[in-house]
């Protein structure tokens, strides 16, 4: 297996890393509330479109792979925001297992 290559050239989109407190509001609903972490550099590359028809509605689930410099607080359920699009982090990975970058698949929150 040929070793991953990952061009730290690559990582120019600022984003706003941020995890979700999950809080009642004044109704006794669940309501996110989104905290900043940290910000950094990420390349951010898109990946599919799935359409799909619920409750006679077209829904679409977008899917990102966000590639950052490595930090061990990122998890799944967080996010990263650029600009008004916030991606959640459904899986995080060390693609080459030397402690440099993480690969995370995320999904775009509407």
């Amino acid at each position: 297996m040929a070793p991953l290559f990952l061009d730290p050239g690559l990582l120019r989109r600022r984003a706003v890393l941020e995890t979700c407190d999950p809080a009642a509001d004044c109704t006794g609903d669940a309501s996110d509330a989104w905290r900043e972490i940290a910000e950094l550099s990420v390349h951010v590359e898109p990946l599919s479109v799935e359409s799909r028809e619920r409750f006679e509605q077209r829904e679409a689930t977008i899917t990102h792979r966000v590639v950052c410099r490595h930090r061990s607080d990122v998890d799944r359920g967080m996010a990263f925001r650029i600009g008004v699009r916030r991606l959640v982090i459904r899986s995080v990975h060390d693609p080459d297992e030397t402690g440099r970058y993480l690969v995370c698949r995320c999904e775009e929150a509407t």
